[in-house]
């Protein structure tokens, strides 16, 4: 029950970045465009303090989920799909962990920005023997992210971990519309991160490894920028309604 309610928390999250994402392709940005960020607006609303614990909350619970299904799930599948989908779970454990203990940090009043931890992150790495090349690897591996993210939407892979059998026509239709543009989305903002990490190993420039803030600011500096991402920002949101979905229909 609390995995499925952090789905509900999930796509709130997601529907403030995709207002962040616009708030940066209309100009009237001036804070942090990352999931700190819509978590801290999130934070500064009347009783926001409450949500943002109770998402951190869900997010823990999706955590767990995750680890269960990376140590013991996923029997459906053999051989090296089982593999394969239990080192996904474990990835996706630990990102639930890391936006659960940003909603901690918002909470605490800790610094808690996404932006700055990724920096400093990039500069100490970079600054130790190999550690550019080191920086270099977790950016083509989040570009690997974003390439298969953009996959399992185009090829609809989401709909495996649905019970599509209990919705109606209609709302399968709408799920799959709103999965296929919420993961795209998704993997266009994963491999802009993943090529300004690679850029900044290559430039030896840390201020270029800012994470999704660095990638929405540099995407609406290119040509039809706003545009761009404004279509980017539609995608988060559609990701974000589809997790509504997701924590009725997931196979929890």
């Amino acid at each position: 029950m609390l995995a499925r309610a952090g789905f509900i928390g999930y796509g709130v999250l997601h529907l403030l970045l995709a207002w962040l994402a616009l708030q940066v392709a209309f100009g009237n940005s001036s804070g942090e465009n990352s999931q700190s960020g819509a978590l801290e607006e999130l934070a500064a609303k009347p009783f926001g303090a409450f949500l943002v614990g109770a998402i951190g909350v869900g997010l823990v619970a999706m955590a767990i989920w995750q680890a269960l299904e990376a140590a013991i799930g996923h029997q459906a599948e053999d051989g090296r799909e089982r593999v394969f989908e239990r080192v996904v779970s474990v990835g996706r454990a630990l990102i639930y962990l890391y936006f659960a203990f940003t909603a901690y940090k918002v909470i605490s009043g800790a610094n808690s920005s996404n932006a700055d931890s990724s920096q400093k992150l990039t500069e100490k790495l970079m600054s130790a023997t190999g550690g550019r090349f080191l920086v270099g690897l977790i950016g083509i591996a989040i570009l690997a992210i974003g390439a298969g993210l953009i996959y399992h939407g185009w090829k609809k892979k989401f709909e495996e971990h649905l019970n599509t059998g209990e919705m109606s026509p209609a709302l399968r239709k709408v799920a799959r519309r709103l999965g296929m543009a919420g993961y795209i989305s998704k993997g266009v903002a994963y491999g802009i991160v993943g090529f300004l990490v690679v850029s900044a190993a290559v430039t030896y420039d840390a201020e270029k490894a800012r994470g999704l803030d660095a990638a929405l600011r540099t995407l609406v500096e290119q040509s039809y920028g706003p545009i761009l991402l404004g279509l980017v920002a539609l995608g988060i949101a559609c990701y974000g309604v589809y997790c509504f979905v997701q924590s009725r229909y997931r196979k929890v």
